[in-house]
This record gives structure tokens, C-alpha cells and sequence, in this order.
């Protein structure tokens, strides 16, 4: 089942944890990045993806380095 926040908007989560507890979210994992940017290609907001501003820190860098090695596109042209 799908968490919704207040607006109503489902919540996406992409956060994993490796074996020892910490946070790890991978740049080579683009399917799962995907889901955390809006239709015209823009990083969702903490609101829409319920991550404390920490998590939400390594997201956006993984989603930018997804972009830099051309995993993920600049622009919603390609989405």
C-alpha cells in the first residue's frame, strides 16, 4: 500500500540501508532514481519524498552524478 502525505500525493522512497545500518542510495541505480524526479526532470522536493534534508542531501547528489555519467536526462525531453 501506498503512504500518501497530506496533499494527498503518494510518497515515493528510494532510501536503502546497507548490512551495517546506514544510508546508501547507489547512482547506478536509475529506475529507482527516476521515480524521485518530476515529469519535466526536476529532483522532487523533501514534502513529496518524505526525507529529512541528511537523506535528501545524498539523493540529489546520486541523482546528479546519474545525470553526469548519462544515466538519468538534464531535461524532460527524453523522460
Amino acid at each position: 500500500m501506498a503512504e500518501f502525505n497530506r496533499f494527498g500525493a503518494p510518497r515515493t522512497q528510494v532510501t536503502f540501508t546497507s548490512s551495517n545500518g546506514t544510508l546508501f542510495v547507489d547512482y547506478k541505480m536509475a529506475d529507482d532514481l527516476r521515480r524521485m524526479l518530476t515529469p519535466n526532470g526536476k529532483i522532487q522536493s523533501r514534502k513529496r519524498t518524505s526525507l529529512n534534508s541528511h537523506e535528501q542531501r545524498i539523493v540529489a547528489q546520486a541523482i546528479k552524478r546519474a545525470r553526469h555519467m548519462a544515466l538519468l536526462p538534464f531535461t524532460s525531453a527524453t523522460l
